[in-house]
């Protein structure tokens, strides 16, 4: 059955580790009373423009412990509903503004993008922050049409680097480390673009010539100077929290407590996971679990794609790709490897 023409429009193409991948950026926290080993849920895409956060009086007492990355006291949190509100605990916990942090990473103090604070949080999870360290800019001869990163935000309007390809540019520089914030490309200041908008720039470039690029890197502790890490790819492994189920909040509709994902939905999870790596160079598989989800019930991959067009329009998913994706999930459905 033919995909409708024309019913979104179309971006440029991601060229390959030169993608965009999202941080999802909409903490609701309401409703979490007696969720014994549950997880908070990061909404997936929502922005400022998002569900208002719940009153005051809504909101349930959860505590966090949380660090500063590179070395500090231990800090509790509570009360916040967004990533935004999230900084801003964070700030008031240590005396520095919220602008200060980069991003959060869950569990370790250590730079490594497979344990970013994103889809979700589990409710003993230890938060630890990255703030900002030394500046520098760097000058960068583009002798390949692919840089070789990957690109991802915060949610709050930095964008920074998550992963770089073995043998790219960009690996040849080894002053360039995941983990930097990208605060501008030739003099236009990128705070508050998205990273689908930095990822774009990149990609326009023109190949042949220097540019500028400033960075800030994450303020380090000793322990983790002259570290570089490669952003190793994540495990197939689908992790959707503990206990008795799974608490998944949406930038549309209220937050839902749900059951630990069928078989079905396991296997369809990770084979659109794969595809997600094979068209777009990314593996997320919060990305491919709300994609499974939203396809698992329609009847017709038309109903498929105007539901990801709906809520995931900002991908732009080219029609192959979500035939694809489409016929993942019935496989799936079907027991087909």
């Amino acid at each position: 059955m033919p995909l409708g023409l024309g019913r979104r429009k179309k971006a440029s193409p991601l060229v390959e580790n030169e993608e965009a991948e999202p941080i999802r950026a909409g903490l609701n926290v309401a409703g979490l009373e007696g969720l014994d080993g549950g997880v908070v849920g990061v909404g997936e895409g929502a922005t400022s423009e998002g569900l208002p956060p719940p009153p005051n009086s809504m909101r349930p007492r959860l505590i966090f412990h949380t660090q500063l990355a590179h070395g500090s006291p231990t800090g509790r949190i509570e009360g916040f509903s967004n990533v935004r509100e999230l900084y801003a605990k964070i700030g008031e916990a240590f005396g520095i503004p919220p602008a200060e942090v980069m991003f959060c990473t869950l569990n370790t103090h250590k730079v490594d993008m497979d344990k970013l604070l994103g889809g979700q949080i589990g409710l003993e999870d230890f938060i630890f922050a990255h703030i900002k360290g030394q500046k520098k800019e760097i000058e960068v001869y583009k002798g390949e049409d692919a840089l070789g990163l990957t690109i991802t935000d915060n949610g709050a309007g930095y964008a920074f680097i998550k992963r770089i390809r073995e043998g790219s540019v960009i690996h040849q520089i080894q002053v360039i480390n995941v983990g930097d914030m990208i605060e501008s490309i030739n003099g236009h200041r990128l705070i508050g673009c998205r990273h689908y908008e930095v990822a774009k720039m990149l990609k326009e470039l023109p190949k042949g010539k220097d540019f500028t690029i400033k960075l800030v890197e994450p303020l380090k502790a000793f322990d983790m100077i002259s570290q570089r890490s490669g952003g190793s790819r994540s495990a197939s492994g689908i992790q959707l929290g503990t206990g008795r189920g799974t608490l998944r909040l949406r930038s549309k509709g209220p937050a839902t407590v749900e059951e630990v994902p069928s078989a079905f939905e396991e296997k369809a999870i990770e084979k659109v996971d794969d595809l997600l790596e094979s068209y777009m160079g990314i593996r997320d598989s919060e990305l491919a679990a709300t994609m499974v989800e939203l396809g698992k019930d329609k009847k017709n991959p038309d109903e498929f794609a105007e539901a990801l067009d709906e809520t995931l329009g900002d991908f732009a998913f080219p029609d192959e790709f979500v035939f694809d994706v489409w016929g993942a999930i019935g496989d799936a459905k079907v027991g087909r490897v």
